[in-house]
């Protein structure tokens, strides 16, 4: 699974040829996979989102719990970090799940300052922006890049639909959704690909992505504005059918965690995939891609 997003393939460029282990003859392409409007905002994207999550942690410390509901309901949290006595008689971290219980010392509950010491925090004092306890400068951050965050997203909509990225990139077509199963048992393999198939989305990439456009993405900004009391009278139907201020909190910090799930595989797939290969293609969009030779006694693959 390539991780990052294509756009129009041009080879711009024809090394010499290349003989893999397999006996099979190849010759390296580099390719124009990336244009410098999508390159732009695909940095612009990943800045504001590690701001929006630490800043987001340093706001969720203030209160760490999460509720269903239109109130706070203290003694049935759907999910919470807490600090509690442990047997030792030493504070342990403990995190709530429902009705479920963990020792999470060190990481969520109780965790060390940057001086060593062990504090009470929801989350650890290196997982939150701006600084180690600042509810006031968290919000200012989250507002500021949030509305950066929606402008850049507007504007990769914007020039998505108007350059035909998101037709011609990411729609899903029949034959996608007929190779699904084989993407995953490509994947499971560890199989890269070759040719043309290596500068276009497989199946899964384009799902994720658009999951990530169309779900996600409306998700946090809903679930974002809904906790504001100012957004009542625009957002009040929403409300109700999330089932209150909390449960838009609650759905918030879900979609938070994906959009981080989301990253985490992103990266791991930009790691398997070739990280130099891959981070060159979002610098300066050339992109080197291993087509099979026909000629001079090679064969196709």
């Amino acid at each position: 699974m390539s991780s990052a997003s294509s756009s129009t393939v041009a080879p711009v460029l024809a090394p010499a040829a290349a003989m893999p282990a397999s006996g099979m003859r190849f010759e390296w392409r580099t390719v124009l996979r990336h244009r410098l409007p999508l390159r732009v905002m695909h940095w612009i994207n990943l800045l504001c989102m590690l701001v929006l999550v630490g800043s987001g942690l340093q706001i969720f410390n203030a209160h760490p719990a999460l509720y269903w509901g239109q109130a706070s309901n203290f003694d049935a949290p759907v999910f919470a970090t807490n600090a509690a006595p442990g047997p030792d008689g030493k504070t342990r971290g403990v995190t709530t799940v429902g009705s479920h219980r963990f020792d999470t010392t060190g990481v969520l509950g109780v965790s060390a300052r940057a001086d060593g010491m062990r504090v009470k925090r929801g989350f650890p004092e290196w997982a939150t922006i701006p600084g180690p306890r600042s509810l006031a400068l968290g919000r200012r951050w989250h507002f500021f890049f949030a509305w950066l965050w929606v402008v850049n997203g507007a504007c990769y909509l914007s020039w998505s639909l108007a350059s035909r990225h998101l037709s011609r990139d990411l729609a899903m077509q029949s034959r996608d959704w007929r190779a699904i199963p084989a993407s995953i048992v490509e994947h499971l393999r560890f199989r890269h690909p070759v040719g043309d198939e290596a500068t276009r989305y497989n199946p899964l990439q384009k799902l994720a992505y658009l999951a990530v456009i169309f779900v996600l993405a409306p998700l946090a900004l809903l679930t974002g504005l809904s906790m504001s009391p100012q957004m009542d009278g625009v957002l009040g139907g929403w409300l109700q059918l999330v089932g209150g201020r909390q449960s838009a909190r609650a759905i918030h910090f879900v979609v938070m965690s994906l959009f981080v799930l989301f990253t985490l595989v992103h990266v791991l797939m930009v790691v398997y995939a070739g990280p130099i290969n891959e981070m060159r293609s979002m610098i300066s969009g050339r992109f080197r891609v291993r087509y099979p030779r026909t000629g001079n006694g090679g064969s196709d693959e």
